[in-house]
């Protein structure tokens, strides 16, 4: 059976003190929480002092990105074993604002994904189409070009160390959510590609969070839908209370 995730990406928000103040708050309303897996992305500036505060601690660490170069002239750029002797599990790639403003491509997110499984960095890969991709009946032709391409020539046994994430940008930050059964037709979709390509048995065992204006509300009839298996969330794990409602509801042990 597979594990229970639910993922806060801080994005670019939080002063070293505030994430602090946060990691410590969560880990005073989390710490019971074992029967889903919660992590933590700070931006970089705060993800050492976030490490110091949940060593040890049922709250994981990840990171927004990085370069899939070890190290070089990359100035800006951050190398997985920067993140690694940091603290971090775990590294979100290929989020939507990537793609949109940084221009990042599947075979930039391809390239990533390969390097963070070479430092023993879980990459949780970002997928998902635009508003007018849906409205054009291109939802799934986008979907499964991010997840051929950014996926590209990932053995059998690493892909069951991928977590993939759909998010449907039409949803982020706008208050608008896919219905729960829009949102487990695409995550089945996602299942059925995975399974095509690494047959059955291993596409059973691959985490698919949802990503998209996930709130305490309506977390427990997304993460109880048959393929989705917990949440990527954005602002809402910007606030103590939130983000561990979301966790709970998430939870058996509610």
């Amino acid at each position: 059976m597979r594990r229970k995730v639910i993922a806060g990406n801080w994005k670019m928000n939080k002063t070293t003190s505030e994430a602090i103040e946060l990691t410590n708050g969560l880990m005073r309303e989390l710490y019971k929480i074992e029967d889903v897996e919660i992590i933590v992305c700070p931006p970089f500036t705060a993800l050492e002092e976030a490490s110091e505060v949940v060593y040890e601690s049922n709250i994981k660490l990840g990171a927004q990105n990085m370069h899939w170069e070890t190290n070089g002239a990359f100035t800006g750029e951050v190398s997985p074993a920067m993140l690694k002797e940091l603290g971090c599990q775990f590294v979100i790639l290929g989020h939507s604002e990537r793609r949109q403003y940084f221009h990042e491509t599947n075979e930039n997110v391809n390239k990533k994904s390969i390097a963070a499984l070479k430092n023993g960095l879980t990459p949780i890969v970002c997928v998902g189409e635009r508003l007018e991709e849906r409205e054009a009946n291109k939802a799934f032709q986008v979907i499964q070009n991010h997840v051929e391409g950014s996926l590209s020539g990932i053995s059998s046994e690493d892909i069951k160390k991928v977590i993939i994430a759909y998010e449907p940008v039409w949803a982020i930050g706008t208050g608008k959510t896919a219905s729960p059964a829009q949102a487990q037709e695409v995550h089945q979709f996602i299942r059925e590609l995975l399974k095509k390509k690494y047959g059955a048995e291993i596409s059973e065992e691959i985490i698919i969070l949802y990503g998209g204006s996930v709130k305490p509300n309506n977390t427990k009839e997304l993460v109880t839908q048959n393929d989705i298996d917990g949440a990527l969330v954005g602002g809402a794990s910007l606030e103590i209370k939130s983000f561990a409602e979301i966790v709970n509801a998430a939870s058996n042990k509610e």
